[in-house]
C-alpha cells in the first residue's frame, strides 16, 4: 500500500518542470526521427542540387568573365595597334605633305627663276637691239659730221656719195679699232 499511496501522492503532486514526462520524450523522439528522415531524403538533396547549381553558375560566370576580360584585352590591344598605325599613317602623310610642299615650292622657285631669266634675256635682247639701232643712228650722224668736218679741213666737197661712204666707213672702222683716224693730209 505504501506504494499505492506514493503513486497516489505522486499523481496529486504537480509534475516537475525539470524532469520531462517519458511519453513526451518518446513522441518528440519519433517526431524528430521522422523530421530527420524527411530532411535527409528530400530537402537536403534538393538543397545540395541548388548549391551545386549556384556553384556551377558562379564558376561559369567567373569563366565567362575571364573570357570576356581576355576578349576585352585582345580588343584593347587591337585598338592600341590600330591607333599606333593611324598615328604612323598620319605622320607619314604629314611628311609626304611636307615633301610635296617643298617640291612645289622648289618647282615654283625654278619657274620663277626661269621666268626672270627669260625676262632678263628679253630685256637684254631688247637693249642690244636698241643699242645697235642707236649705234647705227650715231654712226650715220657721226659719219655725216665726219664728212662735213673732213670736207672743211680738206677744203674740198665730199658730196660724192661713194666717196663719202668709203670715207665714213674707213673713219668708223678706225674708231672701232681704237686707232686714230688718218689726218686730212695723210692717206685716204
Amino acid at each position: 500500500m505504501h506504494l499505492f499511496l506514493l503513486a497516489e501522492g505522486a499523481a496529486e503532486q504537480p509534475p516537475n518542470p525539470i524532469i520531462p514526462i517519458w511519453q513526451e520524450i518518446v513522441v518528440g523522439a519519433i517526431g524528430f526521427a521522422l523530421l530527420c528522415f524527411i530532411l535527409m531524403k528530400y530537402v537536403f538533396p534538393r538543397m545540395e542540387q541548388t548549391f551545386q547549381a549556384r556553384v556551377e553558375a558562379i564558376e561559369g560566370g567567373i569563366k565567362r568573365a575571364e573570357q570576356a576580360q581576355a576578349e576585352a584585352n585582345t580588343l584593347l590591344e587591337q585598338y592600341r595597334q590600330q591607333l599606333a598605325d593611324a598615328r604612323g599613317d598620319a605622320a607619314r602623310i604629314r611628311e609626304e605633305a611636307r615633301a610635296d610642299a617643298v617640291g612645289i615650292r622648289d618647282e615654283i622657285l625654278a619657274q620663277a627663276r626661269e621666268e626672270s631669266e627669260r625676262i632678263i634675256n628679253a630685256g637684254r635682247e631688247a637693249l642690244a637691239a636698241e643699242r645697235s639701232t642707236i649705234v647705227r643712228e650715231l654712226r650715220s650722224e657721226v659719219g655725216s659730221l665726219a664728212v662735213e668736218l673732213a670736207g672743211r679741213i680738206v677744203g674740198e666737197s665730199l658730196e660724192d656719195e661713194a666717196r663719202r661712204r668709203g670715207t665714213v666707213e674707213r673713219f668708223l672702222a678706225e674708231l672701232g679699232e681704237g686707232t686714230e683716224p688718218a689726218r686730212a693730209g695723210g692717206r685716204r
